[in-house]
């Protein structure tokens, strides 16, 4: 039966490359375990940090790009309020020609 506490089996195909990890791990007072998941946690989040801070970086850039140039979906005040004119005309006409 194995036991939950069973060490991580590590192999190492290269000597030297175990010697090396070994050798880190000592120097931060970790067991090779301990080194070795710490040092994968620690790729794993800056690999996260990298993307989130790209992609805050194309939210920007987004960002801006969408406020300096003006849009057909969010008209100036002089055009709403003229559509909004057009609106109001267009609608007094239909109902005079209800009204016949």
């Amino acid at each position: 039966m194995s036991d939950a506490k069973t060490a991580m089996n590590l192999r190492f195909p290269d000597p030297a490359q175990r010697a090396a990890i070994a050798a880190a791990a000592k120097q931060e007072g970790l067991s090779m375990q301990e080194y070795i998941l710490t040092a994968a946690y620690d790729r794993a989040t800056a690999v996260e940090r990298t993307f989130l801070d790209g992609f805050q970086a194309s939210m920007t850039r987004s960002g801006a790009a969408f406020a300096a140039e003006p849009s057909s979906l969010d008209p100036s005040a002089e055009r709403r309020a003229a559509e909004q004119d057009a609106l109001r005309e267009l609608g007094k006409r239909q109902e005079r020609g209800h009204a016949a």
